[in-house]
């Protein structure tokens, strides 16, 4: 299973809003040798680390392509610049960020390069709560962990809701 997280917590002049972005990010993604296969519902998320800045929206989707992985990084890193998003400072509000979370069972370590998994996927509940929605049953390629294991380890104090049970 190849697993795109997606997130945004400004604003684009293009787009609207953080969740029309990811939707219009979902269409961008799903061009020449890639194909949206399945994706997660929105989740409205707090800052991770906490800070100042507005809530993300995030969510999941479920890839196929032809591509090799560092190939699908690359596209994907194209999409968040067609969206606006400049890298600058670590944790920072964005318009747009595409993270390769998983590439199958691949498993890649190699500091200062592709990271697979994603180093940080299994700390972050508006990681693994989407991913749960993909597929529950899930397993970390390094961890053995489901997706729905993963989530009963993560601390009760991060805050994620489901955009569409908003009160």
């Amino acid at each position: 299973m190849i697993i795109v997280a997606l997130g945004s917590n400004l604003p684009s002049p293009c787009h609207g809003g953080p969740e029309a972005i990811l939707e219009a990010a979902l269409t961008a993604i799903s061009a020449e040798n890639l194909r949206v296969v399945k994706r997660s519902r929105w989740y409205r998320s707090a800052p991770q680390p906490p800070s100042g800045q507005p809530w993300f929206v995030n969510g999941a989707a479920q890839l196929e392509t032809n591509l090799p992985p560092e190939a699908l990084l690359a596209r994907l890193h194209e999409v968040e610049a067609e969206f606006g998003r400049r890298r600058g400072e670590p944790n920072s509000a964005r318009i747009l960020d595409l993270d390769l979370l998983a590439y199958g069972d691949l498993v890649t370590a190699e500091e200062g390069s592709l990271q697979l998994p994603h180093p940080r996927l299994h700390e972050r509940a508006f990681v693994v709560l989407p991913i749960m929605d993909l597929n529950p049953e899930w397993r970390h390629p390094i961890l053995k962990l489901t997706a729905k294991e993963l989530m009963m380890g993560l601390s009760e104090d991060q805050e994620i809701y489901p955009v569409d049970e908003e009160a």
